[in-house]
């Protein structure tokens, strides 16, 4: 794998440039599995934990006039729509695409899913037992929680996404809490706001700081394999007797770059990264992501 740099000059050899909001320890090692694969060398450029895909988003935004990435991975797929909607991806043909469900692709083909996490609350399993842990998300917002709920700024990434759907569905799951009642009911309740993104919400948790930590699946994940005591618990948006209605699953989602340079090599990596291989691949990775599109087999 190439770093992508200031200065970029046309190789002979085919290429990609990829803006990459996955974790780095998770994606590099696909990223290679597709240079193996296919001889064509990737050039990845991440972002970082705080600012979650913003930053790579404004970034193509500045960029539409002369793009540098020729793809754009995100670990969310709300980011990938606005750059879809605002038509800074470009549809998306290769064959392996074909196949690629409907219900997991934008109707125009500017962006496919794949491989997902679920929001959930992290706990410390010694001092909350998850039969005390709440079991909707409206919970939240009871005063017995008060001083003890951290989540990482709501600005970025995932939890912006879940925020903002929530806020679109109009519903919580308890007719008496609207959206504007749950957010000022975690005003009241004194949530604290963290910098650092999931995984310091997770560790906000882990230190005993909060009892509770709003974050994703994946981030509980990696604290557990470093050694860490937490737990999580994915409380429902609707209730208990409601079809559906539990907590939300976020994608990762994939996409060309309008103007990719390098369209041909482009295609081919948007389509490696929908596959069911990948979906494997990220399943069995620190991340943990479960299979959606191509659902694993028995095998």
């Amino acid at each position: 794998l190439g770093i992508l740099t200031g200065c970029e000059r046309e190789t002979d050899s085919p290429s990609v440039v990829v803006y990459v909001s996955a974790d780095r320890a998770v994606a590099l090692p696909i990223l290679e599995a597709f240079t193996r694969q296919t001889g064509i060398e990737v050039r990845p450029l991440f972002d970082n934990e705080a600012t979650k895909t913003t930053g790579l988003v404004n970034r193509v935004r500045r960029e539409r006039s002369r793009p540098r990435a020729d793809v754009f991975w995100s670990s969310e797929p709300f980011a990938v729509e606005q750059l879809a909607a605002e038509g800074l991806l470009q549809p998306t043909a290769h064959p392996d695409l074909d196949g690629h469900p409907s219900e997991w692709r934008r109707i125009d083909d500017r962006w496919f899913a794949f491989a997902g996490r679920a929001r959930v609350i992290a706990f410390d399993p010694e001092r909350l037992s998850i039969e005390d842990c709440p079991q909707q998300w409206t919970d939240l917002a009871d005063p017995r929680w008060k001083g003890q709920i951290a989540m990482a700024d709501p600005r970025f990434g995932t939890t912006r996404g879940h925020f903002g759907a929530i806020a679109a569905s109009e519903s919580i799951g308890d007719p008496a809490v609207s959206y504007p009642v749950w957010l000022d009911g975690l005003a009241a309740n004194g949530i604290q706001l963290l910098t650092g993104g999931n995984a310091a919400t997770v560790d906000a948790v882990v230190r005993g700081e909060v009892l509770l930590g709003l974050t994703d699946s994946d981030d509980v994940r990696a604290a557990r394999r470093r050694g860490a005591r937490v737990e999580s618990t994915a409380p429902r948006h609707l209730g208990s007797n409601a079809v559906g209605g539990g907590t939300l699953l976020i994608p990762n989602a994939v996409g060309m770059v309008t103007g990719a340079r390098h369209p041909n090599a482009a295609s081919a990596l948007v389509a490696f990264l929908a596959s069911a291989e990948v979906e494997r691949l990220l399943y069995r990775s620190p991340s943990g992501n479960q299979p959606l599109a191509h659902p694993l087999d028995e095998g």
